[in-house]
């Protein structure tokens, strides 16, 4: 759900080729020491695009839409957290 909707963010943004990086967490040890707030975090140069409390454990993460709690920001939500991080056709 978070990949199809990261793709069509980047797509509303006019933004082709953006490279993406999924980081799998298997154990608690891959989570220790990084900013991780449960999956998926979505970041832009290390940092959350929707900041939340890191956690030290596996968990999964829920996101406030427009529509209610869900697995991951709206295309929308996803857009706007880029375009205030910068993030723009080039």
């Amino acid at each position: 759900m978070a990949s199809n909707r990261l793709e069509a963010a980047f797509k509303l943004l006019g933004i082709d080729g953006a490279s993406v990086v999924h980081r799998v967490m298997k154990t608690r040890a891959d989570v220790l020491g990084t900013e991780f707030a449960g999956s998926p975090t979505i970041t832009v140069d290390g940092l959350d695009l929707f900041p939340s409390t890191p956690t030290e454990e596996l968990t999964c993460r829920v996101y406030s839409t427009p529509l209610g709690l869900q697995g991951a920001p709206t295309v929308e939500q996803l857009a706007a957290a880029f375009t205030a991080r910068g993030l723009r056709k080039r």
